[in-house]
């Protein structure tokens, strides 16, 4: 897993916890620790990360020290599913492991799973917002929320569904409600409920990777009226907003930890310890002061904060097949398309091993990863994709539009394009980076620049001269986030200043592949 670096002010503090494995308790000087006899391994969805104060006494009070490798939803799933997860961790802590059960062969690498705790999806908006829909005191249906989106009466963010558990339930939700399915959904009735979540989703205007970049985003915004969020995200903005619970349900995460069928019988141990003190009194309360989600142990009193209502869980599609039309669906037909340009580092110390590996990193996003992440992570339908290449000045902008329907031909320049990629000259960071945001904006697209680089800037203007540049752009044109690769010898300070001066992130390649780091990248796309 690379690190990824939140430019947002609610997440800047997780730059540390993001590291590949992050061991909870006291590691010894260099900051490492080995695998000791009381150490859990665990294979972790970004939410998690909220509980790591928490977890940094299960040493003390549980005797078991938590290591974690975070990883987002679907490529977890995959992990867990081929096995190469039970090389390396001994459980799994996810939002949810709904997806995780449709995979074929997926049941048998499980073994004991126990809930931890409950935070539903649900929609919060600002509180004039909600007030002028009159959605502040009454039952509100997915059917209203959609029929006010339809006529663009209100507008909201919401994650990637491929990426992030929060934006696939969303998804689920609302499709399950707008297509008045009895029980689970099927691929046919996806089909036929897209013409309505297109009418829904044409509301949307910010896309994120996970849930707390997410919030750092709709923070930053102040044209978007809420967020379909984790109830939990939402209870803790700084902002507060009101929360409409859809009255024809939700789908809740239970975050369950689960034992791999793989771990030894030592960490089959440390894992009942781990469980049994997360599900104490004591501790469940701790999780719901300190992190909005509900407790999952009866008898542990509700704060009040999370209402009266009575929550209905709605159905949750039981064959793969559906869940991943549902996915390609909204990524394809259904959401606002995207405008992705890439700005790439061909200077001569490109040359060799990491010119191929940007290669390869960029021909996994036009099909060639046929893994079930990354055929989520693929150029979609009716993206508008554009590359600069940048050596000791910026090469002239390459642009692609992926059609609406057969979009193989399309891929195939992309992916030719890629190919020829080759290395020479100088580096000239900020005279690429400038050639992007100089190029208007596609109108009713998400916007989005990946900069890839693996050095120092030795050539056109400095950090300063791109600074002043970007302030003087018309402020529709600034909301473009940069999200920034490390690679090689990277400039690690100048490229979280570009960042933060964007609302981007930066995310960390330089011990992990180039094309883990791009498919994760495209969550946020």
């Amino acid at each position: 897993m690379m690190r990824v670096f939140p430019a947002g002010r609610t997440r800047r503090a997780l730059a540390i916890a993001l590291l590949p494995a992050l061991l909870l308790t006291a590691c010894g000087e260099s900051g490492e620790a080995a695998d000791g006899p009381d150490v859990l391994r665990v294979l972790a969805g970004s939410e998690i990360k909220d509980l790591e104060p928490l977890l940094r006494r299960a040493g003390q009070e549980a005797g078991v020290q938590v290591r974690l490798t975070y990883t987002g939803t679907l490529d977890g799933a995959e992990q867990v599913a081929n096995g190469r997860a039970a090389d390396r961790v001994d459980a799994t802590w996810f939002s949810s492991n709904r997806y995780l059960s449709l995979i074929d062969g997926a049941q048998a690498k499980l073994s004991t799973q126990t809930k931890t705790m409950v935070s539903p999806v649900v929609l919060g908006l600002k509180p004039a917002k909600a007030a002028e829909l009159g959605w502040d005191g009454r039952p509100v249906s997915w059917a209203d929320i959609a029929a006010a989106a339809k006529e663009g009466r209100f507008s909201f963010g919401m994650t990637n569904p491929a990426s992030s558990n929060s934006g696939f339930s969303a998804l689920v939700s609302v499709a399950a409600a707008l297509s008045d399915a009895d029980g689970a959904l099927s691929a046919e009735q996806v089909g036929a409920v897209t013409p309505k979540l297109k009418e829904f989703f044409s509301a949307q205007r910010l896309t994120a990777g996970s849930s707390g970049w997410l919030a750092d985003a709709y923070a930053r915004d102040p044209r978007v009226d809420g967020m379909v969020n984790y109830e939990s995200v939402l209870l803790g903005l700084r902002e507060p907003v009101t929360l409409v619970y859809p009255s024809d349900g939700v789908v809740s995460a239970d975050y369950p930890l689960t034992l791999l069928a793989s771990a030894p019988e030592e960490k089959k141990v440390l894992y009942g310890k781990l469980a049994a003190w997360l599900r104490t009194p004591a501790v469940q309360k701790e999780i719901m002061t300190g992190t909005h989600r509900r407790p999952i142990v009866p008898g542990v009193a509700r704060d009040p904060k999370f209402g009266s209502a009575q929550l209905i869980e709605l159905p949750f599609p039981n064959r793969r097949s559906t869940a991943d039309e549902l996915i390609a669906t909204y990524l394809n037909q259904v959401r606002v398309p995207a405008e992705a340009t890439f700005v790439l580092d061909t200077s001569g110390s490109m040359a060799g091993d990491r010119i191929d590996a940007l290669r390869q990193a960029l021909v996994a996003l036009t099909g060639a990863d046929t893994s079930a992440s990354g055929a989520f992570t693929r150029f979609s339908n009716r993206e508008a994709v554009t590359m600069i290449p940048f050596n000791g000045s910026a090469r002239t902008p390459v642009p692609f539009t992926v059609p609406d329907r057969d979009p193989g031909p399309v891929l195939q320049s992309i992916k030719t394009f890629a190919e020829g990629l080759s290395a020479a000259g100088g580096t000239a960071i900020y005279d690429g980076l400038k050639a992007a945001y100089d190029r208007p904006a596609t109108p009713g697209h998400y916007t989005s620049i990946v900069l890839m680089t693996d050095g120092e800037n030795t050539d056109g203007i400095d950090y300063a001269g791109f600074e002043a540049h970007y302030r003087a752009l018309p402020e529709e044109r600034r909301r473009t986030p940069t999200f920034v690769v490390l690679f090689g010898e990277s400039d690690v300070e100048e490229m979280n200043k570009v960042a933060r001066l964007t609302g981007g992130a930066v995310f960390d390649a330089r011990s992990t592949s180039l094309s883990g780091v791009f498919k994760e990248i495209r969550g946020y796309q």
